[in-house]
């Protein structure tokens, strides 16, 4: 069982994580390459999950050849979530309970995002968990992405915590191996997105979880 009273402070990750929004950016995807004529592939929507706006653009427009601009894929995406976000995302069962328990013990709320903040603000807000977080970590903060330790660390360092303090609670496996290459401990958090990379999550993450219910 993980002992939370040995840590500091709680790192999430938005998406997927905390918030229910895996079909959102699924059909934002989706979308993006059937206008276009693309099929749509597990390896494309497990990568796209890893990056920002800009970083996803490039990778977009130089994986398929795109004629159009990084700055119009990310316009495009970025209008096709606006709204999602701003009405109808929803948290995943128990997380506002949970996140409100780690405050209630005096531990450090951070995040650990590749969102947008236009995005996941007025989300948090209409949600009523915005002010419940100490501090916002987004990947555009640091030079490399998800896959690498860099965001957790920054979010670390917000928080005024070392490594060793930290639970990182993350849902994708590229990123549960980025922030176990940093030093911290991590929860691996079951979302359908990345059913299919579930049991490699569950053997490298520390401790792993279907719904926070399990953490209250």
């Amino acid at each position: 069982m993980l002992d939370l009273n040995l840590c500091q402070c709680i790192i999430f990750d938005l998406d997927g994580t905390i918030l229910d929004s895996t079909e959102v950016w699924a059909k934002v995807d989706m979308d993006f390459l059937g206008r276009r004529g693309i099929p749509v592939t597990e390896e494309y929507m497990q990568e796209i999950k890893t990056h920002t706006f800009e970083s996803g653009s490039v990778y977009t427009k130089e994986k398929y050849n795109l004629l159009e601009s990084t700055e119009a894929i990310m316009k495009e995406w970025y209008d096709a979530a606006l709204e999602a976000y701003r009405d109808k995302v929803i948290l995943k069962p128990f997380a506002r309970e949970f996140i409100e328990k780690m405050r209630s013990q005096g531990k450090k709320i951070v995040s650990a995002t590749s969102s947008d903040k236009a995005l996941f603000e007025p989300c948090l807000k209409r949600n009523g968990i915005y002010e419940l977080f100490d501090a916002f970590t987004q990947t555009n903060e640091v030079k490399r992405g998800k896959k690498f330790p860099d965001v957790y660390i920054r979010a670390a360092e917000k928080a005024g915590c070392s490594q060793e303090e930290c639970i990182v609670f993350e849902d994708v496996l590229s990123a549960v191996k980025g922030a176990k290459s940093g030093g911290f401990k991590v929860v691996g958090v079951y979302d359908k997105a990345s059913a299919s990379d579930w049991q490699k999550i569950c053997e490298i993450a520390d401790f792993h979880i279907n719904t926070y219910k399990e953490m209250l």
